[in-house]
Parts: structure tokens; sequence; C-alpha cells
């Protein structure tokens, strides 16, 4: 499998409070997560970077195979275990009270992905030519467009598009959706934060993921026009492509 990833601080923004990371077990299995922090005095950093440190080390010290039959509660249930943790952090740093992060992560094998989201960063599945968003943002107004309330072009001007309805850490409680996919061999998924998804329709995303077969160079370049249209929030993209080769591009 290949994959590579990348995160920018944007053009605005004081503090990059977005995490990404891939990692690969000795078994062959990826997973790749991406994590947008919340919170004041840069809490939002410490959220991000310890959601993402968190699953990964679970990632890793899993003894059993990844399988359809197991991945998708194992992801459910580590996400309650990172949220009772970031949870927890909170009571005995209080500075960092009110922190919150959004997560979305992808254990990638080569018959499957599956994924867990809480929040709204995104995970999109791309297939041949088609390019989808799999997952669906927690959000005042993706809420709102699902209800049939507003359109999408509607929510995209919203004045509280920002407004989660749900984040990581914020309660003791969390609730999380999963999914899993049966792909092909260069099928890719492809994470990002709202970051890159304010920026860029689903069409451009698709459109730009499937005019560079470069994997290197896709976060760079989907973060330079990030920035050419404003960059006034952190992002970061993260991609595995299942692909016969091993290759990793950070």
């Amino acid at each position: 499998m290949e994959r590579s990833y990348g995160t920018d601080q944007g053009q605005v923004r004081k503090h990059n409070e977005d995490s990404v990371t891939v990692s690969k077990r000795n078994s062959g299995e990826f997973m790749a997560v991406v994590a947008d922090g919340m919170g004041g005095h840069q809490a939002g950093d410490v959220a991000s970077r310890l959601a993402c440190e968190t699953l990964i080390t679970y990632f890793q010290e899993f003894e059993e195979i990844f399988e359809v039959g197991n991945t998708t509660k194992w992801l459910k249930t580590t996400v309650e275990k990172t949220n009772e943790i970031l949870f927890e952090y909170q009571q005995t740093h209080p500075e960092c009270r009110g922190m919150g992060t959004t997560l979305t992560a992808a254990v990638c094998t080569n018959e499957f992905f599956a994924y867990v989201n809480v929040g709204d960063s995104r995970l999109y599945y791309q297939q041949g030519k088609s390019m989808r968003q799999v997952t669906s943002d927690h959000s005042l107004v993706g809420e709102l467009v699902r209800q049939g309330e507003l359109t999408e072009e509607e929510a995209e001007v919203h004045p509280r598009k920002n407004v989660l309805l749900r984040a990581l850490g914020t309660d003791e409680l969390i609730e999380s959706d999963t999914g899993l996919i049966c792909w092909d061999e260069d099928d890719a998924v492809f994470l990002c934060s709202d970051g890159l998804s304010n920026k860029l329709s689903d069409n451009e995303i698709r459109e730009m993921f499937l005019s560079e077969k470069n994997i290197d160079a896709l976060p760079g370049k989907f973060i330079e026009i990030a920035n050419k249209r404003g960059g006034e929030d952190n992002i970061t993209v993260a991609i595995v492509r299942n692909s016969p080769r091993d290759v990793n591009h950070t």
C-alpha cells in the first residue's frame, strides 16, 4: 500500500491544532488518522495529538488480525477508550478544560478498509473515476442538510457552519459512526480536516485527486490551493492507496 499525508497551519491561525498520522503494523495493516482540535491556550493541539497517539498505540498493540468481523467493533471500542483518556486528561490539567477534537480514522487491509468518525473531518473513497464522501459531518449544518432544511449550497455559507454536534473529549460518553467497505487494488481513501473541505467542493476534490497519479504530490497540492483560497483554518490531508507497492510519503 502507498500512503501520504501532510498538514499546514494555514494563512490565518497562529497555531496548527490539527494532527495527522499514518501507521503500519508488522502484519501489514495501515491506520490513517486525522484530528482537528479545539480549545483555548493551544488545548486543541493537545486534544488532537493525544487522540492520534492513543489510537495508533491501540492499533499497534492489538494482538489479533484485523478482519471483516471484528474491525468496526474494535474501532468503536477504541474511540470510546480514547474519549475517556481525553476527558480524564482535562480533570488533571485545568488549563485544558473544554478541549476537544474531531476524529476520522481508517484501518486499511488489502481486502477492505473500516472507518470511524466523530465530528466533521471527512473520509472520501476513491474507486476508479468515482470519489464520494463516506462519512457524515456531525455538525449543525450537516444535520440540517440531512433533514432537508438546508441545501448543500446554503450550508456552505451558513453563519453556524462550524458548530459541531459531536467531538471527542468534551463529554464522558461518545457516539461514533463506523463502517466497512471492501475495496479493490488501486482504490484509495482520502481523509481531510474541514480546513480543506470548506475550501474545495466534492467535485473539485475528486478532479484534483484523479489528475495527479503521484501520491507524494497530492497533500501539498491540496494544501496549496486551500491556502490560495484564504487558508483561514489549519489544513490536513491523509491518503492510503491499495496498491501492491509499499511506499511512505510525509
